[in-house]
């Protein structure tokens, strides 16, 4: 596998790590939630300044990040498995995700993994997963759009993706 060189820096496969923690089976989040947030969150192994502020690398990893240090495949697969099921547990204990559908608990994921799980948890949107109400629930994903005070044209197709999700197939 080769890397690409960009203006900001060697990014690696977003489809390679997911395969690898695909095959680990550690994860509940689909394919269809992990492509979504591996893609929106792309893949670096530089660190880099995400749009909120914070020193990030491998695929949106904020933990232990050393500016100046350049990650391998494991390392980024390692980070990101241990962020994924982060926020799944975020999502099981907050929004009740073992009783999501599997769309709705990776859109969920999504959104905990972007915005963190003490913005999250208290939110209308797990509460409403709490309450079983899934499709209103999925509907409030629209509402996370901002960063620092401003829209994000970035958060607004994520969001629109993770509503997506969220909604297939629901009845």
């Amino acid at each position: 596998m080769s890397n690409r060189k960009t203006a900001t820096g060697v990014i690696c496969s977003v489809g390679v790590i997911i395969g690898i923690v695909m095959n680990n089976g550690q994860v509940r989040t689909n394919k269809a939630g992990l492509e979504l947030i591996g893609n929106a969150e792309s893949c670096r192994r530089d660190p880099y300044v995400c749009p909120a502020g914070i020193l990030t690398d491998g695929i949106g990893n904020t933990h232990g990040v050393v500016d100046g240090t350049r990650k391998t495949n494991e390392q980024i697969t390692a980070d990101w498995q241990k962020n994924i099921l982060e926020a799944e547990s975020c999502v099981d204990k907050y929004a009740a995700g073992k009783k999501l559908p599997d769309n709705a608990f990776s859109a969920a994921v999504s959104i905990a993994f972007n915005a963190g799980c003490p913005k999250i948890q208290a939110s209308t949107m797990f509460q409403l997963f709490r309450a079983g109400k899934i499709q209103a629930a999925c509907e409030q994903f629209p509402r996370w759009v901002y960063s620092g005070g401003k829209v994000l044209p970035g958060l607004v197709a994520r969001r629109e993706k993770e509503r997506e999700l969220c909604l297939s197939g629901l009845q």
